[in-house]
């Protein structure tokens, strides 16, 4: 399902979406209409839902998504005609993935989260990059989300998706862990977790890279930032591993786990991006020791 909904203190009428984003309503009268999530699927439509096609769409389609409970669909100049054999109204005009996010994030009103991001070519290993961070920031004090096709969830919470994930899902998961109370989410950029354009409206602060030079690290920022429709600011941290994070990693992991401390020395770079303090990071180091 591809849908997010509302939390109970936002608000969006039809009249705001179409003022806001410069689109047409048909009727007019119809400016008072709340709509409580969006949805880009017929199947994912629930009562309240506005119905934002994604790709194609016929009279057919927006008659069951009205049957389902739409109130309100939005849709391109060329279906304005559709209104009268429809029970709910129209907002004319076009949407692409950086609209639908903005709109979804408004929806939602989540709070602000640290969003770290890890990147490679070979899904598997960002994955396990994942996977290693979470469990580092968690041993550290942190709640978090994790958003990965080999695992998404929300604190503790697993959350089930199809994948790759597009702008709603991804938006639905961030409101989800910002109500259970994390403080920061991860995510796996690659294929098999994100569709492309999947993380627009998404601010990175920490982004991790291995096997990538220093002088390449913005770069490879820039090019994944481009595919998936992120940003990251002049504040936002691109990372690799370090001579620090390798001697630390080395040092915890002792040899024990074959490859495993190189994954581990991105975490821990990640981390002191992140503006934690090398004391903090021995500390956590000793902890996760001690509990494997």
């Amino acid at each position: 399902m591809s849908v997010v909904s509302g939390s109970g203190a936002c608000r969006m009428t039809l009249g705001t979406l179409a003022s806001r984003y410069g689109y047409e309503l048909v009727p007019p009268s119809s400016e008072g209409v709340t709509v409580t999530s969006l949805a880009d699927e017929v199947d994912s439509v629930i009562p309240g839902s506005l119905y934002v096609p994604a790709g194609s769409v016929n009279m057919e389609r927006l008659e069951h998504a009205a049957m389902r409970g739409a109130y309100a669909a939005l849709v391109p100049q060329a279906l304005r005609g559709a209104v009268d054999r429809l029970s709910m109204p129209l907002v004319l005009g076009e949407c692409d993935d950086a609209r639908l996010a903005a709109m979804a994030q408004e929806l939602t009103g989540a709070k602000t989260l640290a969003m770290f991001a890890c990147y490679g070519e070979e899904a598997g290993q960002v994955q396990r990059q994942v996977e290693q961070l979470s469990e580092f920031l968690h041993v550290l004090g942190n709640p978090v989300g994790v958003i990965s096709a080999a695992d998404t969830q929300s604190l503790e919470q697993y959350i089930g998706l199809h994948y790759p994930l597009g702008v709603l899902d991804v938006q639905r998961v961030l409101s989800v862990c910002a109500e259970d109370g994390a403080n920061a989410v991860i995510v796996s950029m690659d294929e098999r977790t994100l569709r492309r354009g999947a993380l627009h409206a998404v601010d990175l602060d920490v982004f991790g890279v291995d096997d990538v030079p220093d002088s390449r690290l913005r770069e490879a920022c820039a090019t994944a930032c481009d595919r998936y429709g992120c940003v990251m600011d002049e504040r936002g941290k691109a990372v690799g591993r370090t001579a620090e994070s390798d001697a630390l990693a080395r040092q915890a992991d002792e040899g024990e786990h074959g490859g495993s401390w190189e994954v581990l020395s991105l975490a821990i770079a990640m981390a002191m991006a992140a503006g934690v303090r090398r004391a903090n990071i021995r500390s956590a180091l000793r902890v996760s020791r001690e509990l494997s």
